[in-house]
């Protein structure tokens, strides 16, 4: 366990089953059947690619945590930089071909989500607006486990699945947004906190406006069709971690902003369980489970 755990923490391994939430939602949305062969498929290319994706970021931070965070694997010595480059590039390619020969994903966007998911680990820090490129690494996730079953994507046809992919990735703006005040603690200003508290709320606005398109707004209260209900149900428990973690934020000591986004990273599960509840309501419950796995495993691996 001594030689592993510098890995775990490299691949911050506690946030690893929102990856395969991610991908069981765009296979869900984009009506997957009982082909577990390809399930299997992009549940690994996730994995693999999220896991790859993660260590990268450590391999290309590792001028600034030499200075600023020692106790990382790299600095401390307990991996070498060099092999940390191999692995994670490894992982990146393997998952990649998952995708795209064992799911039969588009290689469009499987190759889409590659370049972003390296363009965040390099420009995060020099650059604000990578934000948006972490966000649009999970949607692209979602798209990449979509087209697994429908060979590409429609933008007509597939509109639903767009939104939702897109009402994800603005969430992960929001975390992110927050996230980069760990390491300098203070609050978002300006246009990052506009944009943070609009990315956060997003994945419900988007279901809002889906069934506000589906039923009247009065008849919701008269008849609602079960799986509306599961809906509009499904939009506590992203509003209860919302709302959790910005008030964490705002309680002393500094380190509640650590808490406050583990809190709101688990809470991807929430997301994905709300994407999926008009399509398929049974495994909202299945995702919404995952929660309590998340915090524990923040607990033994930290989710940043």
């Amino acid at each position: 366990m001594k030689l592993l755990r510098p890995w775990l923490e490299l691949a911050r391994i506690s946030n690893l089953p929102t990856a395969w939430t991610n991908v069981l939602a765009g296979w869900l949305l984009a009506g997957g059947g009982r082909d577990y062969g390809v399930v299997g498929w992009i549940l690994l290319g996730g994995s693999l690619l999220y896991t790859g994706g993660m260590i990268l970021n450590d391999a290309a931070d590792v001028k600034f945590d030499r200075e600023h965070r020692k106790e990382r694997p790299i600095p401390s010595g307990r991996v070498s930089a060099g092999t940390v480059w191999l692995v994670g590039l490894g992982m990146m390619v393997a998952g990649a071909g998952a995708f795209i020969f064992g799911a039969g994903a588009c290689p469009w966007l499987v190759g889409g989500l590659v370049l972003a998911i390296l363009a965040y680990d390099f420009y995060h820090k020099p650059w604000a607006g990578s934000v948006f490129v972490m966000g649009s690494c999970r949607t692209l996730l979602v798209l990449s486990a979509a087209s697994a079953v429908t060979g590409g994507l429609d933008p007509r046809a597939d509109l639903p699945v767009i939104l939702r992919a897109i009402a994800l990735g603005g969430y992960i703006v929001g975390v992110t947004l927050i996230a980069r005040h760990e390491s300098r603690p203070a609050q978002a200003g300006g246009w990052q906190r506009v944009v943070g508290y609009f990315g956060l709320a997003l994945p419900v606005l988007v279901t809002a406006g889906i069934l506000a398109t589906q039923q009247p707004l009065a008849s919701y209260f008269q008849k609602p069709q079960w799986t509306h209900a599961v809906a509009l149900a499904a939009m506590l428990p992203v509003i209860f971690c919302v709302r959790k973690a910005l008030r964490l934020m705002r309680t002393p000591p500094p380190s509640n902003i650590g808490r406050a986004v583990g809190l709101l990273l688990a809470g991807i599960v929430f997301v994905d369980g709300l994407a999926v509840s008009l399509t398929a309501p049974a495994f909202t419950l299945v995702f919404v489970l995952c929660f309590p796995l998340l915090l524990l495993w923040q607990r033994k691996i930290a989710a940043t």
